[in-house]
């Protein structure tokens, strides 16, 4: 019987992208796949036509020379199943790099079919700092739970023969329809030994808990949740994989004075009803230290004076933000008779211009009620 043209074995059109082809392939070859038609002729034969186009479409080189030759140039000429028989070069690598997930086994070469090792796991650290140093950075020390090889078996965790299930080869092969798919052994997790003697010291891990110390810099103007994330200082990885990461989490404490928003302080100030009327020099603390400001006479409760340039440093290096002095006006509760009588004359000498606020309002609500 004459071949079919690959293309229409795929179901894509000459033009397809290297995308459009791989996802045909996947589909066909789950819908035609062994394991899913068990007995049936016609889906084996399917899945091998669906395999032989995929590997000479996925391949610049040979899809080239079918598009000019067509299958004049034969299976042999592709390097196909029959020369391959289903194994090693061609379709092992189109199988692994499409199904590598299918039947658990991950693909990744050889590093992966011999054990390869795990990455360890990420670490978190919390660390409180106060308002100030989360305005000017800081560099601290911290102690980390970490693990290192073992000095008295040299990470082996003891004495290990070769496993018994996978006979020293660390995986397991398993037949799937009409070829045959490895997996990890389960025993000895691709190692290909085990451990029959642990070391007394590591009780058979190859490596013992340690505490290590790692320096940290805080740099100026992070805010609570932000994250210091150190490449390799997590948890050790095992089988020769790399470490994790360790994600410093910051915590800022409140202030007695200071608000923040963004990177903008606010900051309330107390001040007497005769220094809000009159005007004066207060001093205001910020986070260089206390300043004088000028409080204009006649201000009034709540309102909002700005420092340039005393807030928080940005922590991308943009600037540094302003802080905003709030002024609360704050009336006396207790008065001793003269105080009363001062105020009672000061009120008898106000006139409405001189409370422009009262007036206002007293205006407006006249025009509504009469």
């Amino acid at each position: 019987m004459s071949k079919r043209d690959y293309y229409e074995v795929l179901g894509v059109h000459k033009n397809a992208s290297d995308a459009e082809i791989k996802k045909a392939f996947r589909k066909l070859a789950v819908q035609y796949h062994p394991d899913k038609n068990q007995g049936n002729k016609e889906a084996e034969d399917k899945f091998k036509e669906v395999n032989e186009a995929y590997e000479v479409l996925s391949d610049a080189q040979k899809r080239a020379t079918y598009d000019q030759f067509g299958h004049t140039m034969g299976p042999e000429g592709f390097g196909g199943f029959r020369d391959s028989g289903f194994g090693g070069g061609g379709f092992g690598d189109i199988f692994e790099d499409i199904f590598g997930d299918f039947f658990g086994g991950g693909g990744g070469g050889a590093g992966a079919r011999r054990g390869r090792g795990q990455r360890g796991s990420d670490l978190r650290y919390n660390m409180d700092i106060t308002f100030e140093e989360a305005a000017f950075g800081k560099e601290t020390t911290v102690k980390v739970p970490s693990a290192e090889e073992c000095a008295t078996c040299k990470g082996s965790g003891g004495d290990r023969e070769t496993c018994g299930q996978c006979g020293g080869s660390g995986q397991m092969k398993m037949q799937q329809g009409f070829f045959t798919v490895s997996r990890t052994c389960n025993r000895c997790g691709g190692m290909g030994s085990s451990v029959t003697d642990p070391c007394k010291k590591c009780k058979g891990q190859g490596r013992i808990e340690i505490s290590k110390s790692l320096s940290i810099k805080i740099p100026p103007g992070v805010e609570s949740g932000m994250r210091l994330r150190l490449t390799g200082e997590g948890e050790p990885g095992s089988h020769g994989g790399p470490a994790g990461d360790l994600y410093v989490v910051i915590n800022v404490e409140e202030h007695p004075f200071f608000m923040r928003e963004g990177n903008e302080i606010i900051c309330e100030v107390p001040i007497r009803f005769s220094q809000a009327a009159l005007g004066d020099e207060i001093e205001v603390p910020t986070l260089n230290g206390k300043v004088k400001m000028k409080v204009p006479g006649g201000s009034q409760p709540g309102k909002v004076m700005r420092l340039k340039g005393k807030g928080f440093p940005d922590a991308r290096g943009y600037g540094r933000g302003d802080q905003h002095v709030v002024l609360k006006v704050e009336i006396p509760t207790r008065l001793t008779d003269r105080q009363k009588e001062l105020i009672r004359e000061f009120d008898k000498e106000s006139d409405e211009d001189a409370h422009p606020m009262r007036k206002g309002f007293f205006d407006k609500f006249k025009e509504l009620f009469g």
